[in-house]
């Protein structure tokens, strides 16, 4: 990590978080990933709350990362790549709002970051149709059970992705 600098989070939604803890994994700067929930009014909410639709939760990843090592705008690329935007409350097989894509933004820099970053996407051409990515403040976290933690590196790779 750079000398004088300070952590910072990010957090994401995109899909099974199985999937996206892995890609944000290997991001050299990255220092940790955590899947948990975010975005949904119970506390503490288990993974099977969650998955019943009835918290209001997205499955994220929450990202530690040197600033000095990798840039948030970095970080949004790689959120980009690892998932459909154009999906509403979806990515692939797995459908309902708990796998909706989500940017939870910590600090206005984020947010303007995040904006910014939609709207490059967007014009990019790369999609047929529009992106639905919500972009919202960050609320509590909430750490989700430890088997769901670095799930694929556990089982020797693999993915989740469809």
């Amino acid at each position: 990590m750079g000398e004088n600098t300070s952590l910072e989070k990010a957090t994401f939604g995109a899909g099974c978080f199985w999937h996206v803890e892995e890609e944000f994994r290997r991001v050299p700067g990255v220092v940790s990933t955590l899947a948990g929930y975010m975005g949904g009014w119970k506390e503490h909410p288990t993974y099977e709350e969650v998955c019943s639709k009835t918290t209001g939760h997205a499955e994220v990843v929450e990202v530690t990362f040197d600033p000095a090592a990798v840039t948030y705008d970095h970080l949004l690329r790689v959120f980009w790549d690892c998932h459909d935007p154009t999906q509403l409350n979806r990515q692939g097989p797995d459908i309902g709002t708990n796998y909706r894509s989500v940017i939870f933004y910590h600090s206005p820099d984020q947010e303007r970051a995040a904006r910014a970053s939609l709207e490059h996407e967007q014009r990019s051409g790369r999609h047929a149709r529009p992106i639905v990515t919500e972009i919202v403040p960050a609320a509590t976290f909430w750490w989700a059970e430890e088997y769901h933690q670095h799930y694929l590196e556990k089982r020797g790779g693999g993915s989740c992705r469809w």
